[in-house]
């Protein structure tokens, strides 16, 4: 399982075609994270100031149409992840059907991203 961090109206956003998100227009690919610890790194280094509610796709890698290639960051990974690393980067398209879930990021009292809590 792979998770990808959008605003919940991105998710949203044409839900009967293929997702996608700026990313992919400006580094090529999805941007994904191997777990939750290190989407909660993610969450709190590249989307602190997004408005909730902030969602984790839950991706089934294997269900992924276009290729998924496993890379270590550009320059340093963000605070709160392991040295080493790997990135699961989608290059193209996300086919909704290999998303099995949803979780909403909850903010801590400090107001940084603390948790996750499925979604209904």
């Amino acid at each position: 399982m792979i998770l990808h961090l959008a605003p919940l109206d991105d998710w949203l956003r044409d839900p009967g075609r293929p997702y996608s998100a700026t990313s992919l227009l400006t580094d090529g690919y999805l941007h994904c994270s191997p777990d939750e610890p290190t989407a909660l790194a993610v969450a709190n280094h590249f989307f602190a100031k997004t408005p909730d509610p902030l969602m984790a796709l839950l991706i089934e890698e294997e269900a992924v149409e276009p290729m998924v290639r496993w890379e270590p960051p550009t320059g340093a990974p963000p605070p709160g992840a392991a040295p080493d690393v790997l990135f699961p980067h989608i290059f193209g398209r996300l086919n909704r059907s290999a998303v099995v879930g949803l979780l909403k990021l909850e903010r801590g009292p400090d107001g940084r991203w603390a948790g996750f809590q499925p979604w209904s």
